[in-house]
């Protein structure tokens, strides 16, 4: 590795590791900001700076929070080591069932690939421009049950494949685009989305962002087909005969019903123990099991994507330890500028902070948080996995002068949902009670660090 990158890797840590204990030493807070904060801000700008050490950045910053509050501030659950093993023992159910879910629909999207659908898909495809188009909604439709990441490089191996590997930037800008919108309306489409519902929020509460989702499909789509097919026209091939594995396919949607199955029966008909053991992340790997006998699971997969788990649970863990009840209220605009947020910085840590503040319409944030991010090609994980495959797109000047679209679809999006949908926050905590027009109170004995 470069020596240079890692001095620059070691700077950061060390930024994160030292820097927020130094200052709480003498002040709680900063500019009234407490500290915490600060170090989960170095945290996630050392995971947009050094995308070859997310996961060394994303340990050193968790370390560095717990650190500081084991020494300086104490938790909910009581102060030094002890009070933080009380947290992650609050907090065990939730990485439980993210562990379990990440691990599995890891399993699921290998499944669908093999299936041989995305191979098939093209020969749908109308000529010109509209199938540059259709192949972005289909993108869309398929991170809607898949994993976005899943979506984006299924997209990006069809569009090599059917525009002679000449695929342009803005449309590069596009197929991340459509994965997010596509993942923002599902609980199973992304992790922003699935980290929600294992929160608590109902499916059909965040559902409502298909509004956006769509319209930001239709704008960005619509100008990114131009610009591919200005580049280089589709070239289909009709001539081939694929067989669909339908087995694969059944492994799908059984792993997919088992986990919608067990959430809905949970949180309707068992709330008091859902919080007590993690019963979704359970009842995917009882999928994943159970058919066993009808394909062989790619159990390799496990092991490429424990690295990337841990990492998002990193963060994860990182937001719980925040202190959410200082942060803005909750508010459309709030969830507005999460999405330009989101752009920059890893949106899986600001969903948990989000879903621990509390008192959002989850609509507007799963959109935000989720279609922000490809706004900028490291702005999601989506664009950095689709980015390795087109090394031309790792640039943020391109990215932002041909993929504007993007950023044009989300505002246009999203005031959509403001006008046609309003603002209907829905607590998931019944105890969140707003006391004026721009501010959340959260009661002590309902907030947690």
């Amino acid at each position: 590795m470069n020596p240079s990158v890692l001095r620059r890797t070691g700077l950061v840590l060390a930024l994160v590791l030292t820097i927020g204990p130094a200052w709480a030493a003498d002040a709680p807070n900063i500019a009234g900001i407490p500290i915490e904060f600060f170090l989960f801000a170095l945290t996630l700008l050392g995971v947009a700076l050094f995308h070859n050490q997310t996961f060394n950045v994303a340990l050193a910053g968790v370390a560095a929070v717990a650190l500081y509050k084991i020494v300086f501030t104490g938790f909910k659950t009581g102060a030094g080591v002890a009070g933080f093993a009380g947290h992650l023992g609050h907090e065990w159910v939730t990485l439980a069932n993210l562990f379990c879910l990440l691990m599995g629909f890891a399993i699921l999207a290998r499944h669908f690939e093999k299936s041989r659908v995305p191979e098939i898909l093209p020969k749908f495809l109308p000529g010109e421009w509209k199938g540059a188009f259709a192949l972005l909604a289909m993108v869309w439709v398929i991170s809607s049950f898949l994993d976005n990441i899943a979506a984006a490089l299924i997209g990006g191996a069809m569009a090599h494949r059917l525009f002679k590997a000449k695929v342009h930037i803005g449309y590069l800008a596009a197929i991340v685009a459509a994965s997010n919108a596509g993942g923002a309306f599902s609980v199973v489409g992304d992790t922003t989305t699935t980290m929600m519902w294992i929160a608590g929020v109902r499916p059909g509460a965040v559902f409502e962002a298909i509004l956006a989702s769509a319209i930001a499909l239709a704008i960005s789509g619509y100008v990114a087909a131009k610009q591919q097919h200005a580049y280089s026209p589709i070239i289909k091939h009709t001539h081939e005969h694929i067989h669909i594995d339908w087995g694969r396919i059944f492994v799908v949607a059984l792993i997919l019903v088992f986990a919608m199955v067990t959430n809905i029966v949970v949180n309707t008909h068992y709330t008091s123990i859902s919080d007590s053991f993690p019963f979704i992340g359970v009842a995917v790997w009882a999928a994943i099991l159970v058919t066993i006998p009808v394909r062989r699971h790619d159990w390799e997969v496990l092991g490429e994507s424990l690295k990337g788990t841990f990492f998002l649970l990193f963060l994860v863990t990182t937001a719980s330890m925040m202190p959410v009840e200082t942060l803005p209220a909750a508010s459309w605009q709030t969830a507005f500028g999460l999405g330009f947020v989101s752009a920059v910085f890893d949106n899986i840590p600001l969903t948990a902070l989000a879903i621990r503040q509390d008192g959002y319409d989850w609509g507007f944030l799963a959109f935000g948080v989720g279609y922000g991010g490809s706004m900028l090609w490291f702005g999601s994980s989506a664009g950095v996995a689709l980015s390795n495959m087109y090394p031309e797109a790792k640039s943020a000047g391109l990215w932002l002068r041909h993929g504007w679209h993007v950023a044009l679809a989300y505002v246009v999006g999203f005031m959509a949902m403001v006008m046609l949908l309003g603002w209907h926050p829905e607590p998931l905590n019944k105890a969140l009670v707003s006391v004026s027009p721009g501010q959340i109170q959260v009661p002590q004995a309902a907030a947690s660090n």
